[in-house]
């Protein structure tokens, strides 16, 4: 009987890939074997630390990478536009430089909207996508779908329509100035807001440690944060999820963990089942963060789906 190695705290050592001029953080743990490799992409403030317990149970049955986007974690932060067009180029170019062969892509909420664009985009690299709580705007009702989930974080409480489209607007203003900019990258940054932000969005607080919290605070205090910061909030949103998921041609997986308060699962998954009504679906007792929360559960579902469509595609 096949023993499932233990969940690990401890980040898989990592690797710098030079890309576009800039150096780019990824890990790779496994071998390589028959089926295909995963890559994990994280989301908004987060890095390739956030999949360790992840990394440790799935590299016993697959080749596993995992990187920073461009602008988080480990990786540069140049002064640049930033947006999903370039995040999804640099996965691209990444799997096609690096992994040398078409992949399964897996990312949380902004990491999930960027391995979509790859799977839509750029089928040739993706074999597979899985998505867990992925963020990113639909065309029919884009006023409840936020680019990312730190711009839930930090929009105002629910209001009255009216109220609520004024200070939707105000919010946008605000985060228009620079000066205001910098002033609440500096307060959400501060180690004790993350902490709070993390029990918000996670059901179990237990998982909330100060590890965690450590881990997302470090890239904060490089050089250049506040400037990815800055151009995050200033960029335009990209391509639409029901877009995307008309132009996806290879097998989907959502895992939701349920009780995530940036995103109504409920009503969300919805709009994906009506673009992509041949996904695969799971809804978990967790929050924003389902991976890092309830690993063995999400290990356990994306190896047997990937174990699925290994054998079709």
């Amino acid at each position: 009987m096949q023993v499932t190695p233990a969940v690990s705290t401890t980040p898989t050592p990592g690797k710098y890939w030079q890309w576009r001029g800039q150096s780019i953080y990824y890990v790779k743990a496994g071998e390589k074997q028959q089926r295909p490799p995963l890559l994990l992409v994280h989301g908004f403030g987060a890095s390739t630390d956030h999949w360790r317990k992840n990394i440790a149970q799935l590299q016993a049955d697959f080749e596993v990478w995992a990187i920073d986007l461009l602008g988080f974690g480990r990786s540069a932060k140049p002064e640049m536009a930033y947006s999903a067009d370039l995040w999804r180029d640099q996965l691209n170019d990444f799997i096609t430089e690096v992994i040398g062969q078409p992949t399964v892509l897996a990312g949380n909420s902004l990491g999930g909207y960027t391995c979509l664009c790859v799977a839509a985009q750029r089928p040739e690299a993706a074999l597979g996508v899985v998505l867990l709580n992925s963020a990113g705007p639909f065309s029919a009702d884009q006023s409840s779908d936020e680019p990312d989930p730190l711009q839930a974080e930090v929009q105002p409480p629910k209001q009255p329509e009216v109220w609520q489209k004024f200070l939707g607007e105000a919010a946008k203003w605000i985060f228009g100035q620079p000066l205001a900019r910098l002033i609440l990258f500096q307060y959400v940054r501060q180690p004790w807001v993350i902490r709070q932000t993390l029990e918000r969005v996670y059901l179990d607080k237990s998982a909330v440690t100060d590890q965690l919290v450590e881990e997302i605070y470090r890239p904060s205090c490089d050089a250049g944060a506040a400037q990815v910061f800055a151009a995050i909030f200033s960029n335009p949103q990209g391509e639409k999820v029901d877009i995307l998921l008309q132009q996806l041609k290879s097998p989907l997986l959502m895992l939701w963990g349920e009780g995530d308060p940036w995103m109504n699962t409920k009503e969300r998954s919805p709009k994906f089942r009506q673009y992509c009504p041949n996904l695969t679906e799971y809804f978990l007792r967790a929050g924003h963060c389902p991976h890092d929360e309830v690993p063995e559960q999400v290990n356990s579902l994306l190896k047997s789906w990937v174990l699925s469509i290994a054998d079709v595609v």
